[in-house]
Parts: C-alpha cells; structure tokens; sequence
C-alpha cells in the first residue's frame, strides 16, 4: 500500500498537476492582460489603505500570514534540488512561472473577499469551499467538500517538521538517537502550540514579526556571501541566462530545463491550490480587486526575491553538481564555502524559522477546512490531531506522508481552479470598473 501510494502520488503529483497549475496560470495572465506587470505598483499601494470590512485582519497580515505559509523549507531544499536537476537556467523558469503565479493569485485573493461565507456559527470566512458555496451555488457542494477533506490532510505540515529534524540531526554524528529526536519533536510541537492555540489573530500578528525579519536576515546573509566572494557574482547571471536558453543538450534538454524550474516554482507558490484563498478570506478588505492584487505579491517574495536569494550562493559556490546530496545539503555545502565557520550554522537557523512560519499559517488552513466540514467545535480536536502529527512526524520517514500530502494539494487544486476558472468573468469585470 505504502509503495502504491507513492507511485500514485509520482504520477500525479508529477507533469499533470504541473501542467494543470501551470496551464491554469498561463490561461488567467493572458486573459487578465498581465495582470501582475500592470498593477504592482496598485498592489504594494493598497497594503497602506484603511479596511472597515467584515474580517480579523488587515491585508498586510493577510500577505504575511500566507507568505509565511509558502516560504518554508522548500525555499531552500526545493530551489537547490531543482538548480542540481536542471542547472543554474532553472532559475529563469522559475521567475517566469512566479510571475504567471502572480496572476492565479490575483484572482484567489479577489474571489475569496468578493465571495465570503458564514460557519454554522455565523462566523464570516473565505476560502475556495465558501467560494465554491456562494458563487457557483449548492449543486457544487460536492467539489467544496473535496477542497475541504484534501485540505485537512495536505495542510499537515508533518514534511516541515521531519525535515526540520533532519536539518538539525544533520549536524549531529551518527544522526542522532531517538531521544534526541523526541526531544525535538517535543520542542517543535510546544513551539507550535503556543502560537496557533491562540487564533488566527494570533498567527498573523506573529508572522508580521517574523516574516519581514526573516526576508531580511536572510537577504543580509546573501548579501555576505556575495560581499566576500564578489568576483564570482557577474557569473551567476550569466550562468542562469546561458542556461535557460542553451541547446546544448538539444531541444529536450531545453524544455527540461524550463520544466525543473517552472515546477519548482510552482509548488512553492502554491498558486491555484487555494491555501491562500483561506488566508485571505480573514482580510478586513472589502475590495475585491485591492485584495487580488495583495495576493499576487506573494509568488513575486517566495518564488521571486527568497528563491533568488537562495539561488545566488548555491550558483556561485559551484556545489551544485552532486545529484546524491540532498537539496538542504547542497544549500548548506555552499555556504561553508562562502562564509566559512559560521555561514551554514546562520543557514540552518534560518531553515528552522521558516520551517516554523509554514507550520503556524498551515494549521489555520486546515482548522478551516475541519469547521466547514464539522463546524467549530470539531476545529479545536483538528489543531490537536495537528499537534500530534508534528509529534509523529519527527520520528519517522514519512515518504508515504509526503505522498499522502502531495496528493491532497493536487485534489485541492482541481476544485480550486475549477471555480476560479468558473468565475474568472466576475473579478475582470470588477477590474474592468476599478479606478485606482
């Protein structure tokens, strides 16, 4: 069973969901007419207007608190693994999908204000199951189930746990007892606990804290390295460029190339899976189309500004090139090379702090979906069941958990862009009418 799930999720999980989710977010730029090279000066604008909507926070904290969901581990581990499988060039694809991404994104942040829902409770909420429920009608309740359930499986977060585990393990001979790693779950778990046993509310005012910060601490750590190791940076450019453009391996290598990238950037964006619709739908904004284009800067900081920053030392430090290492691996090989001593112990905090940013913004998710679901009793046994995997997760190899995981995203995705694409006429509409 374990194998077959899996193979399944390798199937799926592979070049169809990437071109489910890509193709979905070609299909709204063009449609949108570039919605995310128009209107970015309006989107870093509307993060400073005054909102007296229905809500629990501001838009900012809205942005922060799904930034902080999608900047994780896979920032640092996925950006490597995918320059090791397809080169420097990778990185350019990467920027072109963060920017198709960008407009997927627009249209979950205008959809999930523009069609908000209430629990059981009466409690106002958005997420792709309310918009599901209030712009396409009842009859589609069905799909909005499915979001929920997958989405109580795939906002686990048990993948950043391990991984953070095994980041920390890694500098410990023999890698460590299972004492040790208990001890470790017990400290991620507590850690957790204290901020998310507190609200959405609580979530978001600290990831305001701690994402600015940790953007910046780690933009100042690239900026070290390259500071140190100066003569090595007009290369990188000129690697990425060359790369994402090179024939050398022929036609094929080409679109493998875009491929790596372009996927890569995909599921760390999360752009079409509905996450951010969740997180969004708790803004106070009651402007759709504002709210739209606060979303689309996320794919523009997570797989734009932080996957550059990761990709700049891994490119110059040349330690790229061993497919056996592991993505975390590779990112901290580099920085040994170009801030010796101390630079990949600042790495592997900084993994830590964004492995925890994703852990707090994604038990809100899956709180969610367990209210819809059984309404707002049931929320609390779900941040406990949550608890609980974070626990397990950092005592065992959770391929099949990583696989259970990936499956959920891409049966979130299917009703998620399914109603966006449904919808789509509505938010151009509203854009259409928007003054500025």
């Amino acid at each position: 069973m374990g194998k077959f799930i899996v193979d399944l999720s390798n199937f799926i999980c592979g070049y169809p969901l990437f071109f489910w989710l890509m193709g979905g977010g070609i299909f709204l730029f063009i449609r949108s007419r570039a919605v995310s090279l128009r209107y970015v000066g309006d989107a870093v604008r509307s993060l400073r207007i005054s909102q007296t909507g229905e809500g629990q926070i501001s838009s900012f904290q809205a942005l922060m608190g799904a930034v902080s969901a999608t900047v994780g581990m896979g920032n640092i581990a996925g950006v490597a693994i995918a320059i090791v499988v397809g080169g420097p060039g990778a990185i350019f694809w990467m920027w072109v999908s963060a920017l198709l991404g960008m407009s997927t994104k627009f249209f979950e942040g205008a959809l999930t204000i523009m069609y908000k829902g209430r629990t059981r409770e009466g409690e106002v909420r958005g997420g792709p199951m309310y918009v599901i429920m209030e712009g396409l009608g009842k009859r589609f309740k069905p799909l909005a189930v499915l979001f929920a359930c997958a989405g109580c499986i795939g906002c686990l977060s048990m993948v950043q746990a391990n991984q953070m585990v095994e980041a920390v393990l890694s500098f410990v001979p023999g890698g460590g007892s299972f004492w040790l790693r208990l001890g470790l779950g017990v400290f991620i778990t507590v850690v957790v606990a204290a901020v998310i046993l507190g609200g959405i509310k609580s979530i978001s005012n600290v990831a305001t804290k701690i994402v600015p910060a940790m953007v910046v601490t780690y933009f100042l750590l690239v900026l070290a390295a390259i500071v140190l190791n100066h003569h090595l940076l007009p290369q990188v450019f000129v690697k990425i460029f060359k790369g994402a453009f090179s024939l050398d391996a022929g036609i094929g290598g080409l679109i493998g190339v875009a491929i790596t990238g372009a996927r890569r950037a995909v599921f760390v964006n999360e752009a079409g899976v509905g996450t951010a619709m969740m997180m969004h739908g708790a803004s106070r904004n009651a402007e759709p189309v504002r709210e739209g284009f606060v979303a689309m800067l996320e794919p523009a900081i997570d797989s734009g500004l932080v996957c550059t920053l990761t990709a700049i030392p891994i490119i110059m430090a040349d330690c790229y090139h061993i497919e056996a290492m592991k993505g975390l691996g590779v990112a901290l090989s580099s920085y040994e090379v170009l801030i010796p001593y101390v630079g990949k112990y600042v790495l592997l905090l900084l993994a830590v702090v964004f492995a925890f940013s994703t852990m707090f913004s994604y038990s809100y998710y899956g709180r969610l979906c367990t209210e819809f679901l059984f309404g707002a009793p049931a929320a609390r046994y779900y941040e406990v069941f949550y608890l609980l995997m974070l626990l397990v997760a950092s005592l065992v190899t959770v391929d099949v958990v990583i696989s259970l995981e990936d499956i959920a995203f891409a049966f979130m995705s299917v009703p998620t862009l399914f109603a966006i694409f449904k919808l789509s006429p509505k938010v151009l509409a509203a854009l259409k009418q928007y003054k500025g």
